[in-house]
């Protein structure tokens, strides 16, 4: 899914226009950018949480070349989900075979 279809879903939940969930939807995004770039951080209760972590410089393989390459430090975003949220990937299993009254 991209942003294109989250707006043309989004615009009936809210009954507004397609141009006006896009900018609804980009100011969002806009607002999200801003805290992680601010705070490093941003909690959304039972959806998850993205954070900016630092990555360590490491060395690398060019995949083409086989050269070792240095690979500088930098900042990624990474997201952990929240609970409500895996709960709806659980994989409930199955009974194997049936199950019989004790008597």
């Amino acid at each position: 899914m991209n942003k294109a279809d989250i707006i043309a879903k989004l615009a009936p939940k809210l009954y507004i226009t397609q141009d006006e969930a896009r900018v609804i939807l980009n100011s969002v995004l806009e607002v999200f950018t801003e805290a992680l770039v601010e705070e490093k951080s941003l909690k959304l209760v039972d959806f998850g949480t993205f954070s900016v972590q630092k990555r360590a410089e490491r060395i690398g393989r060019n995949p083409k070349t086989g050269d070792l390459i240095n690979i500088p430090e930098r900042e990624v975003v990474t997201f952990k989900q929240g609970k409500a949220l895996g709960e709806k990937f659980l994989v409930k299993a199955k009974p194997k075979g049936k199950i019989k009254n004790a008597k």
